[in-house]
């Protein structure tokens, strides 16, 4: 009985002299995610901004193929699927012959990141980007327009140090009037 009483007394003791608040450690681990969200989503909304800013609305077809993963894939609810990178940094290029401007503009309010990770979440490999974006279009000697506004997922790989874009899913596209 004393030896059960004296093992008793000391797990008392031991859990008393914790003075790690469990509370506390929550909302560190909290502070520490959030940032690196915040973190996560500047370096995504900064290769968003090259890859549309510059690639797409400026028909930089080199800005756009250093984003691309080399098996690049995309699936388009209109268009259907672009099966390669070349594929698809050449249906950048064939924007020049439209005849029109076109341009993309980001729903920042509407972006969302998930960050992706392996062995036990030790390791970060991956992030979604979820949003909404429009498209506008303007012909010469007329005033621009919204031409459509769609959803968008975008699964961005970490290669070598470095984030490319691997698989984009552009759907519900809704035309404008």
């Amino acid at each position: 009985m004393k030896t059960l009483y004296s093992t008793l007394l000391g797990l008392f003791l031991l859990s008393a002299c914790n003075t790690s608040d469990p509370a506390s450690n929550s909302s560190r681990e909290s502070r520490s995610t959030e940032f690196q969200l915040d973190s996560l989503s500047s370096i995504i909304l900064e290769k968003d901004s090259l890859l549309f800013k510059v690639g797409f609305n400026h028909i930089d077809t080199q800005q756009v193929a250093v984003l691309l993963a080399n098996d690049f894939e995309f699936y388009h609810d209109e268009h259907g699927i672009t099966d390669s990178k070349a594929a698809f940094v050449q249906s950048i290029q064939n924007l020049r012959g439209i005849g029109f401007r076109t341009w993309r503009e980001l729903d920042r309010k509407s972006t969302e990141i998930f960050p992706l990770y392996r062995n036990n979440g030790q390791e970060l490999y991956g992030i979604i980007q979820r949003g909404r974006h429009s498209f506008f279009q303007q012909k010469k000697n007329r005033s621009a327009h919204k031409s459509s506004t769609a959803r968008f997922t975008h699964l961005w790989i970490l290669e070598n140090g470095e984030w490319k874009l691997k698989r984009v899913l552009s759907f519900d596209h809704q035309g404008e009037e």
